[in-house]
């Protein structure tokens, strides 16, 4: 029985898909018969008819769909469609200009019945009635669409690099994986590439309409022409079967024309949404009770006008109030829960205090203002904590330890959009956020200002603003970078966590670092802790590690390190520099990436000695205008080498390495202090300046290591 379910389920996709392959090519091969062979009437009442249902499913599908891209298929549908009827109207045009003597019913029933029908049988009101379809779907509808396809198809190209480092920010910040990446980059394209099929494909239905006219003067013309000399029918014979004929063909094939140009307006001027384009409609129409009411009382007062039709418009008019009165009742119900709520009640008597009334510090918190908690609570839409949750993810994979939870609490101290984030109790960042709009952020280049409330980004102080999510294409096609107010927590949360990852790691998360490691290197563990170091010596040198952005990923590399060292040297810092030395190739490539040669800064040989004495306490100590001219020439050659688009590196001796470190750290972002020794054997330098030298120093190059 397995068997047999599975055979039959192997075989009904395959009947399936191979069925679903063959439409499209069998609607073009039969568009090239309906141009070569004649049709008989059956044949082209059956075609009419297609053509008539599939303008409706494009249609409905059109006006369903809540985002664009669900209909992606939509230009070649639309192309598919139109080459269908252009068919259909040569099929139709042989037959009514060889039967068209016959009578009206030589071209089918369906033409028949349009021309008759759907006319009255005059071909007057037919060529009126025909001429007010064209001008609707060519004048308003097509020339519309078609400009709207164009603007939205230029548009959402010049908004492809904003959108692009919104990827890429989003990525950096740990909020998406890489998969997420590379479905929104794609997502991204396909958008693009949909929006310029539109924007050919509304050519096609331009063309469609004005071939439509063309085949109509044709046909008239051409049949009065047949039906007079060559088969001796008077001329109101000849009219009257021609020009029917002709508007029913016509009409055939405008209604459904129409009807695509009617879909391929919706589908361009869609905006991607949660709802379809009727209850998008429904509840933005009505939500607002003073809409209604305002209407309700403007139509009432027309009733109430002597002479005008009074039921009606009073109806309608009570119809109006009674959904504005619904809507006011719903907007005033109570909320389903309370943004802070008493958690505790007073007990009746004091209890005793016990260890448990003593509350730990959190090692990182984040406190927001009550208008941020729809932010935190997922029944209110909010994402933040999925968020925050991808930010621990990504830097515990970049730092190499596990990441504390976040605890995140309401503080009703705070202003109401304002959030503040500490580490161990102590605050280091806060900034505040308005919910439901958007940040712009000013990333150095961009080609237009934007109306809103400006501000700098929290993370890194650059310029912003606060602007509708309306404005969210137009803000990317200037080249801003827009994030929403819970991705721009997280950002900062993220920076400071990688700012402050020495405070994170401690004893226990030491222990954990070794316990993983002692699964796989069991002996080199029990070597190092507790036989030649203890706990909390090699925690230290995490710690410092981690203080200078190197990364504790390779803790192999680092124990062996320590071990290889321990022994004969007990000093922290001077382990940390081995340390240092062994992760030589791992720091080389953060900084510098795959490249062999990497530009550095260096210092003045005399600087450098005066330097070293100092340290050393043969000189008596440093002199303060001397260090401050040392700080001043290492940023200007820093600022120097990022307008260059190079990373500002300064290679010193290793006696130096720490004691500037810790002069120059937190001065200037992404600037790093080497040590000669750190520099792997197979690469290179080449010095692009010196720092202390009265002359600018000439270029030169050394290898590694040397």
């Amino acid at each position: 029985m397995a068997t047999s379910d599975a055979v039959e389920g192997a075989t009904a996709p395959g009947i399936g898909m191979v069925l679903s392959g063959v439409g499209t090519p069998l609607v073009l091969l039969l568009m090239l018969v309906m141009i070569v062979l004649p049709l008989p009437p059956l044949a082209l009442d059956l075609l009419f008819t297609f053509n008539i249902a599939l303008a409706i499913i494009v249609l409905l599908a059109a006006v369903y769909a809540t985002r664009p891209l669900e209909f992606a298929v939509f230009p070649t549908v639309l192309l598919i469609a139109t080459l269908l009827r252009l068919g259909l109207n040569v099929a139709s045009t042989r037959v009514v200009l060889l039967q068209g003597h016959t009578g009206t019913d030589a071209a089918g029933n369906v033409i028949r019945a349009f021309g008759e029908f759907v006319v009255g049988g005059s071909y007057a009101v037919g060529l009126v009635l025909f001429t007010i379809l064209v001008v609707i779907n060519f004048v308003v509808v097509t020339k519309g669409a078609g400009r709207i396809s164009e603007v939205t198809a230029r548009f959402t190209l010049d908004a492809m690099p904003g959108k692009q480092m919104a990827i890429d920010a989003d990525l950096n910040a740990g909020l998406i994986s890489q998969e997420d990446a590379l479905a929104r980059r794609e997502e991204v394209g396909r958008e693009a590439d949909f929006y310029g099929a539109m924007d050919g494909a509304s050519k096609f239905v331009r063309g469609d309409a004005v071939a439509g006219i063309l085949i109509l003067f044709i046909n008239i013309i051409g049949g009065f022409a047949i039906g007079t000399l060559q088969h001796d029918l008077s001329a109101a014979q000849a009219a009257q079967n021609y020009t029917l004929l002709t508007i029913g063909d016509g009409l055939v094939a405008q209604i459904p024309s129409m009807l695509l140009s009617t879909a391929a307006a919706i589908i361009v001027t869609r905006m991607s949404g949660a709802q379809d384009m009727g209850e998008a409609v429904a509840s933005q129409l009505t939500d607002n009770p003073r809409v209604l009411i305002v209407a309700a009382g403007s139509i009432g007062l027309m009733g109430l006008v002597p002479g005008m039709p009074n039921l009606v418009f009073l109806s309608i008019a009570g119809i109006l109030g009674s959904v504005a009165w619904l809507r006011w009742q719903r907007s005033q119900a109570p909320p389903v829960a309370a943004a802070v709520e008493e958690r505790e009640a007073r007990p009746s008597e004091p209890a005793e205090l016990s260890w448990d009334d003593v509350s730990d510090v959190d090692e990182i918190g984040l406190e927001v203002g009550y208008r941020l908690i729809s932010l935190v609570d997922r029944n209110q839409g909010g994402d933040l904590l999925a968020r925050i949750k991808g930010v621990r993810k990504k830097l515990s994979q970049e730092l190499g330890f596990l990441v504390h939870s976040v605890h995140i609490r309401d503080n009703l101290d705070l202003s109401p959009n304002s959030y503040r984030i500490s580490l161990h109790d102590v605050v280091v960042g806060e900034g505040e956020v308005f919910p439901g709009r958007e940040l712009a952020i000013n990333p150095g280049q961009v080609f237009g200002e934007l109306e809103g409330v400006a501000t700098r980004d929290p993370t890194f102080g650059l310029e912003a603003v606060w602007i509708d999510p309306s404005q969210r294409d137009d803000a990317q096609s200037k080249g801003y970078t827009v994030v929403d107010s819970s991705t721009v927590i997280a950002t900062h949360l993220s920076q400071l966590l990688k700012n402050h990852a020495r405070e994170l790691l401690g004893q226990d998360g030491t222990q954990q670092l070794l316990d993983k490691l002692a699964r796989s290197s069991p002996k080199l563990v029990e070597n190092l802790v507790p036989a030649t170091m203890s706990l909390a010596e090699v925690t230290r040198v995490l710690q410092n590690l981690l203080e200078e952005g190197v990364p504790v990923r390779d803790m192999r590399t680092i124990a062996e390190a320590l071990a290889a060292q321990a022994g004969k040297e007990k000093d922290v810092e001077e382990l940390t520099a081995r340390v240092r030395v062994a992760l030589g190739p791992a720091i080389f490539q953060a900084v510098n990436g795959t490249a062999r040669e990497m530009p550095v800064m260096v210092l003045d040989s005399q600087l450098e000695q005066i330097l070293n004495n100092s340290l050393q306490g043969g000189a008596g100590g440093l002199e303060p205008t001397l260090v401050d001219s040392v700080i001043r020439q290492v940023m200007d050659g820093s600022k120097k080498l990022e307008a260059e688009g190079r990373t500002p590196v300064l290679l010193v001796s290793s006696g130096l390495r720490a004691f500037l470190s810790r002069l120059l750290r937190g001065r200037m972002e992404n600037f790093y202090i080497l040590a000669y020794e750190e520099i792997p054997p197979n690469k290179s330098i080449r010095v692009v300046a010196t720092i202390g030298s009265a002359a600018p120093a000439a270029t030169a190059t050394a290898e590694g290591g040397q």
